[in-house]
């Protein structure tokens, strides 16, 4: 049976201390700040208890949002520990906001609240084009990285743990991203780009951005590659550190794989990673000779992340599909390589052309 108790706290606010009790079944117990609430919950959970459908609200009564969020991390550092440190950043926020937060009580009105005040958060950032250093509000794309995160902390905690009976993320809307960034090299800023890399300090520079432009690699998957890594044989490469935790294989060809040969014949015997700093204990920076090189080839809004999308840009305007795409810089969805869609369309047509002139040759 249920039983309420009311109790008032120091400071003069009311509560209700709702127990329910049933034969073979350990106690449930919650409070609120209504008795309306109390009863509803005393009513629903008595029910579900003797449906046997009650089973998992009992640890939502026990733990709270940081209980949740130090158990994630600490699966997320065993099994995927390259996406830790920053999922962790984004989930000792939502601590810091509701941490104290029993999930039992963790509403979707709750987490609307934290999602309007993630919208008017600002951060202090630079601008690159006046050196000035501004404050700007995060993006929509940051502010749905904190909705997905903890959604997926939830997910596992009703999925795996059973210490909720739903997401409460279920039905919250993410925000309407901008279109994904486009830029990607012409054919002469190509050329002038790659002139001023083999003129750079830094010898392997003109490599680095090779591998970049042929492969749809990230900086960081290049510049972590380590030779062991790399199948001179089989004319590939195995990428041990993605964005999304997973190993990923992609071809060395044509004049990438010339130059990556030359590179293994002149390698460092101390280390063994393709672009060692001077100690050797951890890749070479590159950044001064990157930003150099694009000002002596009077490149003018162009990131290193760029030359990932002018790979796919190329393959997009050479016939490659969108799966193909996907597939080589390693998305598991084609949402990300739709921004190409549109540079193969002359692909699609003649693709098309090619369907009709086969099935209708007969005149049919």
């Amino acid at each position: 049976m249920a039983s309420i108790q009311k109790r008032t706290l120091q400071s003069g606010e009311t509560s209700y201390r709702v127990q329910v009790r049933l034969k073979g079944h350990p106690v449930q117990r919650a409070t609120f700040s209504r008795l309306t609430d109390a009863k509803k919950w005393a009513q629903s959970t008595e029910a579900a208890v003797r449906e046997r459908r009650y089973f998992k609200s009992t640890e939502a009564t026990k733990h709270t949002l940081s209980d949740m969020a130090d158990r994630y991390l600490e699966k997320l550092k065993r099994e995927n520990p390259s996406r830790y440190k920053d999922v962790r950043t984004i989930l000792e926020w939502w601590k810091k906001e509701i941490g104290y937060c029993v999930l039992v009580d963790l509403s979707r009105s709750l987490i609307s609240e934290q999602i309007e005040k993630l919208v008017k958060k600002t951060v202090i950032r630079r601008n690159k084009d006046t050196g000035v250093s501004e404050q700007v509000s995060i993006s929509a794309s940051r502010v749905n990285r904190y909705i997905s995160a903890l959604s997926h902390v939830c997910t596992v905690a009703v999925n795996e743990w059973e210490w909720m009976e739903e997401n409460p993320f279920s039905k919250i809307k993410k925000l309407r991203e901008p279109s994904g960034r486009t830029r990607f090299l012409t054919d002469s800023e190509r050329e002038n780009l790659l002139a001023a890399c083999k003129e750079a300090h830094y010898p392997h520079l003109y490599l680095i951005v090779i591998l970049a432009l042929s492969t749809g690699a990230r900086r960081s998957e290049i510049l972590n590659l380590r030779w062991p890594d790399v199948d001179l044989q089989r004319q590939q490469i195995v990428l041990q550190k993605t964005k999304n935790g997973e190993k990923r294989t992609i071809p060395l060809k044509g004049h990438a794989l010339e130059l990556v040969l030359l590179h293994h014949k002149v390698r460092r015997i101390d280390t063994d990673m393709l672009f060692p700093s001077q100690k050797g204990d951890k890749p070479y920076e590159i950044k001064k000779g990157w930003e150099g090189a694009l000002q002596k080839a009077d490149i003018q809004d162009f990131r290193f992340h760029d030359l990932r999308h002018s790979a796919a840009s190329y393959l997009a305007m050479n016939g490659a599909s969108l799966m193909e795409i996907a597939e080589v810089l390693g998305h598991k969805t084609l949402q990300m390589v739709k921004r190409y869609a549109h540079l193969s369309e002359a692909h699609t047509g003649m693709v098309v052309e090619s369907m009709n002139e086969r099935i209708f040759s007969n005149g049919n």
